[in-house]
Parts: structure tokens; C-alpha cells; sequence
């Protein structure tokens, strides 16, 4: 396929939406699939399927614990979303709808703010196009802005492009994205590799499968886009091994991309040529830290390796490789169709653009929602309902490498300075809600059993530091501690955070410093008064021994 049949395609595939007039959607992402999305999807089908109507499956909505998720757009535009659908719910609203009522039963209100108030750039499509389809991503846009890179731009315009809208990598570390791709652009060598790091193991993380399942083509055509800009001819997508639905349909868009003749060789008729593969992770959470992606990519065992060198000089198979997450390439395509200016001018200064995130725990509403970095804490608890079971204590940001955020502090900026600032980190964008029945060191005592369970071994300071803070949060969750434990536990924490080879080791202190700062009484509480003030620990001899 060439460029200009690529835009006859997508001109016809326009035309053929447009002709539905009206459009029924089902979310078939996996909340909603085991909520029972299939039995809604196949019913609506089979009664609404050869009228004037267009009926189909679509990727995730958002509020994806209020599933099946039923949406209705007519000529184009959403018009009415309704959830918790039943098949004979579902053909009811169809029904009361098509009579002119939209007010069926399930329909969420015009205004219900996990949807009106997000700014959706990486989630554009989703909820919109079929992710099995490529005919529905070229509908909406899919694949135009590799087309413009490839023909209209050059790699080192596409770095600089990149470079000035200020991008920063969406995995965590928040690192230049521009200057990344022009390092890898620059580095010695022919053969060159770019990955897609979709190994997302945070507890509370769920943007990256959401962008997978839903709008499988907006991920590779970003890393086809970093690909020529780099030079690269060879593609890894890195899956979750718990991540089988979005791994088949990333395949199934693989192969439809590569029947078009938009990956493999000479890409819309162009000396550009890629090929992109998946691999799937065997569950290690250490392997989403780069050196140990690429060892388990290589066949080897997923250990970190000490850096330098960095993957930009020395990468998959001794070569220089790209490595970014999936929301990072999901910013990619929007970013090169409407330009820097306009990308940048979304956010907060040094925060461009948008941030996805994944909202759980005590909150009315848990979903993905996708919001301008720099948007209040606060924006974002009110979009998910605001808190259930008690009022607002805590969020905690950035998955088991992050930390918590107390109620005093809810004005924040949700940005990666302003996190950083409070002793959190942005992450891949994970965000648990915790009400003030929650008790704080039985938090941190979470996190720090789940980065015991997964540290690798191979240094010292993750291996036996994780066992030995574990520990003492057992003695002080039990009330057999006493206060110089507290002295011993933030000595711990600040030797593995200074010591461990890489970033599992050194971010797992981050949520037991993180309820040291803020909730230090808590910790005391356990150890003066042998009780929890949430009664949530068990002790034998203590008052909350044997409380839910």
C-alpha cells in the first residue's frame, strides 16, 4: 500500500462509519468481558443486527468497574453511555432509545464526570473504534501520522519534532522522550531495535493493558513512527504473561498491518521497512525494568544488569535499542499529526501533555481516566465519585514503587516534580484511594511483601533488605515492636533505596518512608498502645484481634 491508497482507505472507511448513522458499542475489554459484555454483545446482534443500526464491539469506556458499558453514538458523536448491562437491559435502552428515549434503563447521566471531565489524547479511540478491526482504526485516523512522518518529515525532523513538544517517558522515571529517540538515532550501527515495554505489574496498574486491548494499531504505529526515526527495523512488544487478550489482539493488528502493508518491508511504498514481534513475559515484575526486559526478550534469565551501558548504546544482542511504554508510544501518533505546539500546550510547564491513569480502591467509580498533567489530586477523586466508606486519608501513586499522598495535600498538582516533592512518584500511573478506616502500616507491609515476592535476588540490598523491613513491619502490624524498630526500619529503607542494583531495590522503601512521614502516630500507635487504630492488624491480646 502507498500513501495515497492509505488515504483512499481511510476516506472510505470514514465514509462507511459516517453511513451507520446510528452506532451501538459494547466495551469488550476484559472488565467488562467478565462482567459479561459477550452475552450483552451477541443478544444486541442478534435483534438489532440487520437494521439500520451498527452494532459492534469496542475497546474500554473508562468506568471500568460499572461493566457492560454500553455506548450510543449517532452520526459520529457519543450521545448516551449506559452501564451495568444485562442483554435484556441492554436491547431495552437499544429499543427505548431508537423510539427517541435515551433515558433506558442503566444510562449514566450527560454530565457523570469519569467521562465528561477527562481529556482523552492516548484513549482517544477507545471506546470508539473496533479493536479488532483495522478498517475501524483507519476510520478514526489510525496510521495517517506515520504516513505524514514517513513521507513528509525526515528521522532527525521526527526526533527534533518529538524533542520539542516536551514528551516525557510515561513508564516512570519521566526521563525526555526526544532525547532518548536521538540518542538511539545517533548511536553507532546499523542494526537497531525498538521496544515496547508492556510489562505493567504494578498492584493498581492497568492503563498500558487498557491501551493494548482497545486500540491495539495507535501503539504500533507509534513505535513504527520511533522506529524510522531512529532506524530501527526490528520491533519487540514485551506483554504481561496475565495479559493474553491484549497479546492476541495486538498479533491479530500485527497481521492485519502487515497484510496492508503497513509494517514489513518498504512501508507505504517507502525504502522503511519494520517488522515488530511479541514476546510475552513468564509474570517476573522485575522484568519491567529495562536490562531485565531485554535479557528474558534475549532467552535469558530476567535479571537487571548495572548501568552504564545504557540500552541506548548497548541493547538487545550487544545493539543500540529504544525503549519506551506503551503510553508513551500512544502519545506518539497525536503528537506528529497536530505538532509540538499543540501537544505541549496541553499540561503544566515541564509536564506536557496528558497522563493516563488507573483509579482503584475506596472510590465510587474504578476505571482509567486520562486527565492534563498538572490537574489536581483532587479533580481526580472527584471524577471517580469521591471516596466510599469513610472520608479521604491517602492515595497512593506510583504502584509499589510509590508513595502516599495525605488528605492535606489533595490540592497537588498531579505532575512528576510535585509527586516527587511529597515522596511519591508519578509510576506508570497506578493510583489507589485509601478512606481512614485504612491502616498505614499494613499499607506499606502490603508493598513491601509484594517487592519481597519479586525482587530478583541478585544483590543484597533487595534481597535481604526486603526480608528484613518485611519483618519488622510484621513485629510493629503485631504490636511486639518497640520505638527504636521505627529507627531500624527508615535505616533499612534508606540503605536499599542507596544500595540496591536497580529500581526495584531502590523504590520499594518509597511507600514505607512515605507513611513514616505522613502517618508516623499510626506506627507509634502499634508500638505504645499494642492495637491498631484502624483496627485492622490482628494481635491476639489486642482490642481489634480478629476485626474484618
Amino acid at each position: 500500500m502507498r500513501s495515497a491508497e492509505l488515504l483512499d482507505r481511510m476516506k472510505k472507511a470514514r465514509e462507511m462509519l459516517a453511513a451507520a448513522g446510528t452506532r451501538v458499542s459494547v466495551c469488550m475489554g476484559s472488565p467488562c468481558i467478565a462482567a459479561g459484555a459477550e452475552a450483552v454483545l451477541r443478544e444486541l446482534r442478534a435483534m438489532y443486527g440487520g437494521q439500520a443500526i451498527h452494532v459492534t464491539g469496542s475497546g474500554c469506556m473508562g468506568p471500568c468497574g460499572r461493566g457492560p458499558l454500553l455506548r450510543i453514538d449517532r452520526n459520529g458523536e457519543p450521545t448516551a453511555f449506559y452501564e451495568k448491562m444485562t442483554p435484556a437491559d441492554a436491547c431495552a435502552a437499544v429499543g427505548a432509545y431508537l423510539d427517541g428515549n435515551a433515558n433506558g434503563p442503566g444510562r449514566l447521566a450527560p454530565d457523570f464526570p469519569f467521562i465528561a471531565r477527562q481529556t482523552r489524547v492516548v484513549l482517544a479511540n477507545c471506546g470508539t473504534c473496533d479493536p479488532e478491526s483495522l478498517e475501524s482504526a483507519l476510520a478514526v485516523g489510525g496510521w495517517s501520522a506515520l504516513a505524514q512522518a514517513i513521507v513528509h518529515l525526515t528521522p532527525e525532523e521526527v526526533c527534533a519534532e518529538v524533542s520539542a513538544s516536551g514528551l516525557r517517558g510515561r513508564g516512570g522515571a519521566g526521563f525526555p522522550t526526544g532525547l532518548k529517540w536521538t540518542t538511539v538515532a545517533k548511536a553507532q550501527g546499523t542494526q537497531k531495535y525498538v521496544i515496547c515495554n508492556a510489562d505493567e505489574g504494578d498492584p493498581g496498574a492497568f492503563m498500558d493493558r487498557t491501551l493494548m486491548e482497545s486500540d491495539p494499531h495507535r501503539l504500533l504505529e507509534g513505535m513504527a513512527i520511533a522506529a524510522y526515526a531512529v532506524g530501527a527495523e526490528v520491533g519487540f512488544v514485551y506483554v504481561r504473561g496475565e495479559y493474553p487478550l491484549a497479546a492476541a489482539r495486538l498479533r491479530r493488528a500485527i497481521a492485519e498491518a502487515e497484510q496492508a502493508g503497513l509494517l514489513g518491508r518498504r512501508i507505504l511504498g517507502r525504502g522503511f521497512s519494520l517488522t515488530i514481534r511479541v514476546r510475552i513475559g513468564a509474570g517476573a515484575f522485575v522484568c519491567g525494568e529495562e536490562t531485565a526486559l531485554m535479557a528474558s526478550i534475549m532467552g535469558r534469565r530476567g535479571q537487571p544488569v548495572i548501568r552504564p551501558p545504557y540500552p541506548a548504546q548497548h541493547g538487545l544482542w550487544g545493539r543500540s535499542t529504544l525503549i519506551n511504554n506503551v503510553e508513551t508510544y500512544g502519545c506518539i501518533a497525536p503528537l506528529i499529526r497536530n505538532g509540538s505546539a499543540w501537544f505541549k500546550a496541553i499540561g503544566s510547564p515541564g509536564n506536557s501533555g496528558t497522563k493516563v491513569f488507573s483509579i482503584s480502591g475506596d472510590v465510587d467509580t474504578v476505571g482509567v481516566l486520562e486527565v492534563a498533567l498538572g490537574t489536581p489530586l483532587r479533580h481526580l477523586v472527584e471524577m471517580a465519585g469521591g471516596v466510599t466508606g469513610g472520608t479521604f486519608k491517602a492515595a497512593q501513586t506510583g504502584g509499589a514503587s510509590g508513595g502516599c499522598i495525605p488528605e492535606g495535600h489533595l490540592d497537588t498538582p498531579v505532575d512528576y516534580e510535585s509527586l516527587t516533592a511529597l515522596g511519591s512518584i508519578m509510576g506508570s500511573g497506578g493510583m489507589i484511594v485509601m478512606n481512614d478506616q485504612r491502616c498505614m502500616p499494613d499499607v506499606a507491609r502490603f508493598f513491601m511483601n509484594f517487592c519481597q515476592d519479586e525482587s530478583c535476588g541478585k544483590c543484597a540490598p533487595c534481597r535481604a533488605g526486603t526480608q528484613q523491613v518485611s519483618r519488622l513491619l510484621e513485629r510493629i502490624c503485631g504490636g511486639d515492636a518497640d520505638l527504636a524498630d521505627l529507627d531500624r526500619l527508615e535505616e533499612l529503607c534508606l540503605l536499599m533505596r542507596d544500595a540496591s542494583l536497580c529500581g526495584l531495590g531502590m523504590a520499594a522503601p518509597n511507600p514505607v518512608l512515605g507513611t513514616l512521614r505522613w502517618f508516623r502516630e499510626e506506627y507509634e500507635a502499634h508500638i505504645r498502645g499494642g492495637r491498631c487504630p484502624s483496627n485492622v492488624c490482628e494481635r491476639e491480646d489486642s482490642p481489634c484481634h480478629g476485626l474484618p
